[in-house]
């Protein structure tokens, strides 16, 4: 492929004003034209502003960038693919505020985790959560916390703007017990990576950005807890790299009560797909439920930290989605070294079976007592 003449023609397409622009990801076909783009594109845009912009996905041998809305690649076709850069949105229904709650959250009591405490706390687990960010002053979360990565400013720490990504960070692995609440894997660390705006909104590339940043820092577990409608190869391609790279990957399944759908990424199967349950051990009526779902969890009026060091009550898929990637983290510090299709394997032939005379034979709900006797297996 003839990088120079891509690259004159991305640095035209680029600078082109008056015209509708979108989001786009462009991924090459070769190792070495992509090496060789990256090489010509460091030494270009300090010539040409207007190629600044441009994001590398190398995990992906990928760029994503703003481009005319007719811009096509009709003339280097073979050696680069091109597709829209899609919004992804983080998956949850309802939110209430709630005075601090003494004792353990009622999910992971139904879990069984204050049982496995004494056997495994997580204990040097890394969790890359892909979301919002985190309140890194509330008091719950201290401890498990490390500095993570801001990907919408790479000059700040992953601050919360939203509240999403703080509750998920808190059923993962809070842990003050004494005076706050405490998570499932309370010691586990958490990497948060945020991607996600103060709306809870982020772009595919910034997602892959975010993939790509949580396997170069050897994460064990990636909380994934949004998703789309639309199925995007390059995400596909990025979560099939941290797969191959051993890294679990847990993604919420949406919360459109569909029997036979669930919401991209949970759809791929490098994924484990989690659909939410209630207090009563049935399926939520918002989940997302089916084939697709590899394990169900509570994700119904779940209590977690929040903004300013405060707690709300919050439900949907991706509170779900929480539990699971706390359970791993237990299981992973109690069996180091199994890999995603293992650890897979050993959720679908531990789980509780649901209670609802309609409920599903194939899965059911996460037990971490049976879970961490199947490894033993």
């Amino acid at each position: 492929m003839d990088i120079t003449a891509f690259l004159h023609w991305l640095k035209d397409t680029m600078a082109c004003t008056g015209q509708t622009t979108k989001n786009r990801i462009i991924r090459f076909q070769k190792q070495g034209d992509y090496r060789r783009f990256l090489q010509e594109w460091s030494e270009a845009a300090t010539n040409f502003p207007a190629l600044k912009p441009v994001k590398q996905m190398r995990i992906i041998r990928a760029i994503s960038c703003q481009l005319p809305v007719e811009a096509t690649l009709s003339g280097f076709s073979g050696g680069v693919w091109i597709e829209n850069d899609r919004r992804i949105t983080v998956h949850h229904t309802a939110v209430k505020t709630m005075p601090l709650e003494k004792g353990i959250p009622w999910g992971v009591q139904q879990i069984k985790a204050p049982l496995a405490w004494s056997i495994t706390t997580g204990h040097r687990i890394k969790i890359g959560v892909i979301d919002t960010g985190v309140d890194f002053s509330h008091p719950d979360l201290r401890q498990s916390l490390s500095r993570g990565i801001n990907l919408l400013n790479r000059s700040m720490l992953p601050h919360d703007d939203n509240g999403h990504g703080t509750h998920i960070a808190g059923t993962i692995a809070a842990a003050n017990q004494v005076h706050g609440m405490i998570g499932i894997a309370p010691r586990a660390q958490i990497l948060p990576v945020k991607a996600f705006d103060h709306n809870g909104s982020a772009f595919v590339s910034d997602i892959i950005l975010g993939i790509d940043w949580c396997v170069r820092n050897r994460v064990h577990i990636i909380n994934m807890s949004f998703g789309m409608k639309t199925r995007s190869k390059a995400l596909l391609n990025a979560i099939t790299n941290a797969y191959n790279a051993g890294v679990i990957v847990v993604a919420s399944s949406g919360n459109d009560g569909k029997r036979r759908s669930v919401d991209y990424p949970a759809r791929y199967p490098q994924t484990i797909s989690v659909g939410a349950t209630n207090k009563l051990r049935r399926i939520a009526p918002f989940s997302n439920r089916g084939t697709f779902i590899d394990i169900y969890a509570p994700g119904d009026k779940i209590f977690s930290a929040w903004l300013r060091g405060k707690y709300h009550e919050m439900s949907g898929t991706s509170m779900a989605t929480s539990h699971v990637s706390g359970a791993i983290a237990l299981l992973l510090a109690h069996k180091p070294g199994l890999s995603p299709a293992e650890i897979k394997a050993i959720l679908k032939k531990s789980y509780l079976p649901l209670r609802s005379t309609k409920a599903p034979r194939y899965t059911g709900e996460l037990d971490v007592m049976k879970m961490l006797g199947a490894a033993e297996r």
